[in-house]
């Protein structure tokens, strides 16, 4: 038997895993650290650690995929 319940919506399961809600907006880690990272100069996979905030222009489309709103 089936109910008139609304079914729950869903958020973006990528994009949890890719971003971290803080009070300034969402933090996220830099792209190309993942893997063949041996022609990478170690400069560049140095300056590539540690995470950096989303940009103001992306939290509108952050916020509809994370259901914050």
């Amino acid at each position: 038997m089936r109910s008139n319940i609304m079914p729950k919506a869903k958020i973006h399961s990528g994009a949890a895993k890719r971003f971290k809600k803080t009070a300034g907006g969402y933090k996220r880690k830099s792209a190309y650290k993942s893997h063949i990272l041996t022609k990478m100069t170690t400069k560049r996979k140095r300056q590539l650690r540690g995470t950096s905030m989303v940009d103001q222009s992306d939290k509108v489309l952050i916020d509809r995929m994370l259901r914050t709103k």
